[in-house]
């Protein structure tokens, strides 16, 4: 077995956490403010991960910060979400993409390519994060292809990271 260690553990500065944040501002349209928070990058597998007061909430993908389902629930952003039924619920928490036929909602907004999370239908509750692979409302018209890539969810690696 692997052991996956975090690596090159160290703190932003104010600059960067003002940087960090403003993106994070931008990519869900909302206010997260955290400068007054101690903000840690490292090094997971092949994960540039975001640490925020000691959590694990956050990682970076092509120089664009996006939560972890941690920093999902923590935060409880109200855009880039897709919304799924729940009888993909199970298949989801597995790892599986999304496929477009289980999809009963998403933000309008959402382009693809963009980074996007994915709840469930009933709770609203984060199950993974994945790479939009059409927009928004072709999501929730489509019935036959796949919608979303997914990189990261309930009970993967990043899921079980410990600090």
């Amino acid at each position: 077995m692997v052991e996956h260690l975090i690596r090159n553990r160290h703190r932003l500065r104010k600059k960067e956490v003002r940087e960090l944040s403003q993106k994070f501002d931008a990519t869900f349209s909302t206010r997260f403010n955290f400068e007054n928070s101690a903000i840690d990058s490292a090094t997971y597998d092949n994960f540039e991960i975001l640490i925020i007061d000691n959590e694990m909430v956050g990682f970076m993908t092509q120089d664009t910060p996006f939560f972890t389902i941690r920093g999902l629930l923590k935060y409880r952003p109200k855009r880039r979400f897709v919304t799924v039924d729940m009888g993909a619920v199970k298949f989801i928490s597995n790892g599986a993409d999304v496929m477009s036929p289980g999809i009963v909602d998403a933000d309008l907004d959402i382009q693809a390519e963009d980074m996007v999370w994915v709840r469930d239908e009933n709770n609203n509750q984060p199950l993974a994060v994945g790479v939009a692979l059409m927009t928004g409302p072709v999501m929730i018209k489509s019935r036959s292809e796949k919608a979303v890539r997914v990189i990261h969810y309930v009970g993967d690696k990043l899921w079980t990271i410990k600090l």
